[in-house]
């Protein structure tokens, strides 16, 4: 399996984020191979950049580019109140979060700014305008039935024919976590559409028939 270079996982480890470090070696094979086709990468879900900089090292390599689409207001979890919630990452002006300035320094701090186009709006209504095919498209996005379902309608038809579709936070188990990634990794399975490639802790790596 590829690895990224060590200024590249000391950069992945020290961005802020949830991915532990062995999902995000997982999720760097798959773009490795992926950029391969000479496709761009897509992630649904960029929160601060850390799992951005894999797909962008993985995309530079390759000579594409990485495609991050969030609105950066943060997921549901993220919100006030909520286990996830960060209060570094609240604009002071207007009271709600906003990602984006981390993410682009994230991406600054790590020298790979010139290797991504960071879309800003709602996956549903970006999909919707998005034309082309991608070689992946990690999904990472919110973590309700509506929001993951919506990823999944929105993005996994653009995979082209031998792309990975990934998805990050599959837990059969309800007990330790969310259901709705797993939802629609089975919707992927059972559509026929997509094989398993690779399992690697709460992460899943398909691939298009």
């Amino acid at each position: 399996m590829s690895v990224p270079e060590p200024e590249i996982l000391a950069a992945f480890e020290a961005a802020k984020g949830f991915m532990p470090v062995g999902e995000g070696l997982a999720l760097y094979g798959a773009a490795v191979e992926a950029a391969k086709l000479g496709l761009p990468l897509l992630e649904v879900g960029t929160y601060c950049g850390r799992s951005t900089i894999l797909l962008a090292d993985a995309a530079r390599r390759a000579g594409t580019v990485a495609v991050t689409v969030d609105h950066h207001r943060g997921s549901e979890e993220q919100q006030p109140g909520w286990e996830y919630h960060d209060e570094t990452v609240v604009d002071p002006e207007v009271g709600v979060m906003d990602t984006l300035p981390t993410f682009r320094r994230t991406l600054r701090t790590a020298g790979l700014e010139e290797h991504v186009i960071a879309v800003v709006g709602r996956s549903p209504q970006v999909a919707g305008v998005w034309a082309g095919q991608l070689g992946l498209v990690f999904v990472d996005g919110g973590h309700t039935d509506e929001h993951a379902g919506n990823d999944y309608e929105g993005w996994a038809p653009k995979v082209a024919p031998g792309g990975l579709l990934v998805i990050h936070d599959v837990f059969p188990d309800p007990a330790d976590g969310g259901q709705a990634p797993y939802r629609i990794y089975l919707r992927a399975l059972e559509s026929g559409d997509f094989d398993e490639v690779s399992v690697t802790g709460s992460l899943r790596v398909l691939r298009r028939v």
